[in-house]
């Protein structure tokens, strides 16, 4: 008798395990319970200016307010109306999403990293961006994203930049 129980309670983990497994395969990462978005993801802010709570709801303490219209902001949880988001610093808290957008930026981390004309290194320079300029991301390749930022129109490279995965692409 103990050794079919022991057999069950292996077969039982083994089946524990396999699920697990292939249903990360499956979906490659967490779903928001809500929107049923990936979690994490890049947002931007919508308004000029979001209160970030303690918790999701109006009656929360403001932690954080955000002024920095279209500033990129990562979500990482949702209860029902409300966000809760982090900036590039990872200052946040719960902003209702109603004060986000599903348009994408980034802000630039390397100072006076180089805007190229092609996703290439050895490519034209179209400008020159400070550290901490924002841009309006166009699309994603590889390792690359082409910004509209501060009137120019360019590729740079993900690494830097904070608003966009590594792995991701967008057309």
């Amino acid at each position: 008798m103990k050794i079919i129980w022991r057999k069950m309670v292996r077969l039982l983990f083994v089946c524990i395990v396999f699920a697990v497994t292939s249903s990360q395969l499956t979906y490659g990462q967490e779903r928001g319970p809500v929107t049923n978005l990936p979690i994490p993801r890049y947002v931007s802010l919508k308004a000029s200016k979001a209160n970030a709570r303690r918790g999701p709801s109006l009656s929360h303490r403001i932690d954080w307010v955000f002024v920095r219209k279209k500033m990129p902001l990562e979500i990482y949880g949702e209860y029902e109306n409300w966000r809760r988001v982090r900036d590039i610093d990872g200052a946040g808290g719960w902003v209702h999403y109603s004060l986000l957008s599903g348009s994408r930026t980034a802000i630039l981390t390397v100072d006076m990293q180089p805007m190229f004309y092609a996703p290439v290194n050895d490519s034209n320079i179209v400008a020159r961006l400070e550290k901490g300029a924002m841009g309006d991301i166009k699309k994603c390749v590889l390792k690359w994203c082409q910004l509209k930022a501060g009137g120019f129109k360019g590729w740079v490279p993900k690494a830097a930049m904070w608003g966009v995965y590594a792995d991701e692409k967008k057309d």
